[in-house]
């Protein structure tokens, strides 16, 4: 196993992350932001180098302190050969097993690997399987030839035009993590709000504020770069105000250079159909995460 540990290291194994994308994406997007600074001081282990077969990225040590806190034992899993990952992740030092966690990759194929270990590890598993988009400038840098054999529009598509006396564009401040929360599908307790907490102070955001000066409408990235927790009151759906934050929150991205990408749950056809709209490129390979018990 091997720590890589300086820059340079990190900068070698993100250029080659981005030769397998968009399999490797969660963990491309993961070490594109610890090339960034690394504000959630995550660490990338691999199984060899530097022709690595297996590339896991986790927290240190030192910031696994809650056992129960999934949101940041959280696991980024890329593997080129599904033996190895298994083996690798059966190592006593890859994955802190005693802790409830999180694994994500964005390869389905490795369901049987994740499974398997941890069954060995007297682990209860319970997987969530999403449909993973790319935005489309990011899309065009990165994955080019999916815009090719998937004859997709590569520019972002226009979103409807929102009353702009109404609604002001703004970033998201860590006192709305409370709100943000309250509406994130897979949040709603106390460690999930101080993750969301976390993800406002260190990442860029994007939020309308209405009338009241509240948001009404988010989105923001988490230590993956992924655009994620992003939602809109009840009062005020339906109105294209999605659109509207993801297009100007994609827009901070690609001024960035930061990777934009997003999920949606499979049952949900209303942001399936703006993704569409949006000219969102649907990727080949899924988003999933696996949540990790101990029994």
């Amino acid at each position: 196993m091997f720590y890589l540990q300086s820059p340079q290291l990190l900068q070698v194994l993100q250029k080659s992350l981005r030769k397998s994308l968009p399999e490797s994406l969660k963990v491309y997007g993961t070490v594109f932001h610890m090339n960034q600074g690394n504000p959630f001081k995550l660490k990338a282990l691999v199984d060899k180098w530097p022709d690595f077969n297996t590339v896991v990225v986790r927290p240190q040590e030192q910031e696994m302190t809650d056992d129960f806190d999934h949101y940041i034992n959280t696991y980024q899993v890329y593997s080129k050969d599904p033996k190895n990952c298994e083996e690798f992740l059966g190592m006593s030092d890859i994955i802190n097993w005693k802790q409830h966690l999180q694994i994500q990759s964005s390869q389905s194929s490795l369901d049987e690997v994740i499974q398997s270990v941890a069954a060995a590890k007297l682990v209860k598993v319970k997987r969530t399987q999403c449909i993973l988009y790319m935005m489309p400038k990011t899309a065009k840098n990165l994955v080019p030839f999916l815009l090719e054999t998937e004859n997709v529009c590569p520019e972002s598509g226009v979103p409807k035009a929102i009353n702009l006396q109404k609604f002001k564009c703004s970033s998201l401040d860590v006192t709305h993590a409370a709100l943000v929360n309250k509406y994130w599908h897979f949040g709603g307790n106390e460690r999930s709000q101080r993750f969301i907490e976390r993800c406002i102070q260190n990442f860029p955001s994007c939020c309308l504020l209405g009338p009241e000066g509240s948001p009404v409408s988010w989105s923001l990235i988490d230590q993956t770069g992924e655009m994620r927790m992003g939602g809109t009151v009840p009062e005020y759906r339906a109105q294209g105000l999605v659109s509207y934050i993801a297009h100007a929150h994609t827009q901070i991205m690609d001024k960035l250079g930061f990777p934009a990408y997003n999920h949606t749950d499979k049952a949900n056809k209303i942001v399936q159909k703006m993704s569409d709209t949006m000219h969102h490129v649907r990727m080949p390979c899924d988003w999933n995460q696996w949540n990790c018990v101990p029994l």
